[in-house]
């Protein structure tokens, strides 16, 4: 048997660690700002509605970044490839780590990542409080599909996840 616990302020790493254990893929997700185009690094992602086409993501409160993203009208979530993890540490060190990177800016000012896996530019619907977290929910307004392997994300390590 592994480890038991109940959750409380003096374990949240054993439950950061049973989070872990569900397999994820890695985002980054953008947006236009005053100080210029910004990224952060997100597996907390998930497809929310087919009608209307709506996503959710869930930003840290306690994030410095957080300011650019509770309520930017529009922001774009990228779905990055098996060969993409410099892209999603760049974005977990530096917001502005657009350098060496193919990007566009959109018609809503969002700065697009080129060749990922997938790219959902979104428009804010609403945001609900989640705890320590902000749920955001975006309705996509734009996408583009690429062929490929996900970057995957498992307790605490990168993967890549291939269909059998």
């Amino acid at each position: 048997m592994g480890i038991e616990f109940r959750p409380d302020p003096e374990n949240t790493r054993l439950l950061r660690d049973a989070f872990g254990r569900f397999a994820t893929g890695v985002t980054v997700i953008t947006a236009a700002s005053k100080d210029g185009p910004v990224g952060i690094t997100a597996n907390s992602f998930s497809s929310l509605s087919l009608d209307p086409a709506l996503v959710l993501w869930s930003p840290a409160r306690g994030s410095r970044r957080f300011q650019y993203f509770e309520s930017a009208p529009f922001y774009a979530i990228h779905i990055l490839t098996e060969d993409q993890a410099h892209v999603c540490e760049g974005f977990a060190r530096d917001k502005h780590a657009f350098d060496d990177l193919d990007m566009t800016i959109s018609a809503n000012g969002v700065p697009l990542i080129d060749n990922c896996l997938a790219r959902l530019e979104c428009q804010l619907v609403a945001t609900h409080p989640g705890g320590d977290h902000v749920i955001v929910v975006g309705q996509v307004i734009h996408a583009d599909i690429n062929s490929g392997n996900p970057l995957g994300f498992f307790a605490g390590k990168y993967g890549v996840f291939q269909a059998a």
